[in-house]
């Protein structure tokens, strides 16, 4: 049906209820604008339709649809012979665990999903109300880019659309789910979100393999340019689901983690205790010798409240949602199974944009820190590695939420400020007693401050090594100790790992309505 103001098929506009038929028939229209055997062939390649997935991720009777009868208007290059309705991408809201969410579903069965002026307009429409509610916005896409037949009018929709993203940054979550091609100008939108969830089989990328072919001569293929592997190893996804069910399951477990908006807060839940004593046994006697930070973490957070994002990512640190005694935190934490938990580039950054999204939605951070410093090389200051680095420390400086850190082990150098230093602005420092803290570990320590001394012992000819151990021993004894630091103030306290969870929920519920005054700017101008 391409004319909207004529009757549908057995309704009599002339009586109420031939009237209300037409609408029923409309209606029943929208559920399959494109036609039975277009839903037919999305189910025969294993997915969900735009409305189904929609549906997945709505309590059950929840959603309100909002313009299910748009149609486009345009009429170039004969597109007035096609009108479908929903011009393919559904949208409104519901109830997401009971909590209000306002959501968006492209329909890759309507014009592949593109986006054009109409189809814009409905997307617009409720990102501005979800700004206006106060409520998170889900976008569900599933879209080659935009309608090029509907020329400039459908770039410039594009442009309202990345303006209206930023302007939503950091006041509602935005989760991103990618769940089919995602390309072209379309292919920005979603990483504009604050989360992004890969659905295995879907890809997202700028330039499609054709053109990609075309321009640069490159034999490559969709998986190869933005598959879901390539979008978790770099970054630009947070969490992979193998369907498109398990996708929009991992968007409610996120939800359940984040408050509605800027000015409210996430939901407690009912705390449950994890085993604390196995932490006082955890850290090897030796200080070269790994171990998982993941399971310094489940004897702190309540159990199975850790949701990790990035885990493919710069797997030195890790960020993740939790919580402690049912209080949402982002836990930002060294690594020591990978790089040593050293720091890079590409760690620095994927923490310093967790720091950023926790801090925007008021959500405490605790840091836990086992870090020898940040990597060394030619290969990472060539990458930028201080002008990547920068943000982070940034982000933990202009942090207004809850601070709370908590020094694991080695906290050395430049790493040590980056990961929630007291002077950084953490409201409450902690340390195991296997804390060190110094600018480097005491070899290198030694080296530094006792090069004179060792220079003159091989001049005397005295055994050299002998005195580089005593030298080392003394150092580890005295300037890297934990109570070297809480002597100066830079600790508030040496605990047995065990206490840690008490004492950081204790410091969570003392900084629930932590004030900071903001000083009076536009923005920083720090490197992004």
């Amino acid at each position: 049906m391409n004319d909207p103001t004529s009757a549908t098929p057995g309704a009599d506009l002339s009586t109420t209820v031939g009237r209300l038929q037409d609408l029923r028939n409309r209606l029943a229209e929208t559920l399959a604008p494109a036609g039975e055997n277009a839903v037919a062939a999305v189910h025969d390649a294993d997915r969900l339709t735009a409305r189904e997935r929609v549906d997945a991720l709505l309590d059950e009777g929840s959603f309100v649809e909002i313009d299910a009868l748009a149609r486009h208007r345009a009429t170039s290059f004969n597109l007035d012979r096609s009108r479908p309705v929903t011009d393919g991408v559904v949208t409104g809201y519901g109830t997401v665990d009971g909590r209000q969410v306002c959501v968006f579903s492209q329909d890759a069965t309507v014009f592949d999903g593109t986006v054009g002026e109409t189809h814009g307009e409905k997307l617009i429409k409720v990102m501005g109300l979800a700004e206006r509610a106060g409520v998170p916005l889900v976008g569900i896409h599933d879209s080659t880019g935009a309608r090029i037949k509907e020329g400039v009018v459908s770039l410039g929709t594009a442009a309202k659309l990345y303006r209206l993203r930023s302007r939503l940054s950091g006041v509602v979550p935005q989760i991103s789910v990618i769940a089919g091609p995602t390309a072209g100008t379309e292919a920005h939108q979603p990483v504009l979100a604050d989360i992004v969830v890969a659905v295995e089989g879907a890809h997202l990328y700028l330039t499609d393999p054709e053109l990609t072919r075309s321009v640069l001569g490159e034999e490559v293929s969709a998986d190869e340019l933005g598959g879901v592997e390539v979008l978790a190893s770099n970054g630009t996804s947070h969490l992979t689901a193998a369907t498109d069910d398990a996708a929009l399951s991992l968007v409610k477990d996120v939800l359940a983690q984040l408050p509605s908006n800027n000015r409210a807060l996430t939901p407690p839940t009912e705390p449950v205790a994890p085993d604390t004593d196995a932490l006082d046994a955890l850290i090897p006697d030796s200080p070269a010798a790994g171990y998982d930070m993941l399971d310094a973490l489940a004897g702190v957070v309540d159990p199975d409240s850790l949701l990790e994002l990035s885990a493919d990512h710069a797997g030195n640190v890790l960020t993740a949602f939790a919580r402690i005694e049912g209080r949402g935190v982002g836990v930002v934490a060294s690594q020591p199974l990978v790089l040593a938990g050293a720091l890079d580039a590409a760690a620095a950054a994927k923490a310093a944009r967790f720091v950023r999204m926790c801090d925007a939605f008021n959500i405490p951070l605790v840091f836990a820190v086992d870090s020898p410093g940040f990597m060394p090389g030619a290969e990472e200051e060539r990458n930028g590695l201080l002008r990547r680095s920068a943000p982070l420390f940034s982000a933990v400086a202009d942090a207004s939420v809850g601070v709370l850190t908590v020094v694991v082990r080695k906290a050395f150098g430049s790493s040590y400020i980056a990961m929630g230093a007291k002077n950084m602005g953490a409201d409450l420092v902690l340390a195991w007693p296997s804390a060190q803290i110094s600018h480097a570990d005491a070899a290198n320590t030694v080296t530094a401050v006792h090069a004179d001394t060792l220079a003159k012992a091989a001049r005397k000819r005295k055994d050299v090594d002998a005195l580089r151990v005593q030298l080392t021993e003394e150092i580890e004894d005295s300037l890297i100790t934990p109570y070297a630091a809480a002597s100066r103030g830079y600790v508030d306290a040496v605990i047995a790992p065990s206490e840690t969870r008490a004492r950081l929920a204790d410091g969570l519920a003392l900084l629930e309505r932590k004030v900071v005054p903001a000083p009076v700017r536009k923005h920083d101008n720090l490197p992004l």
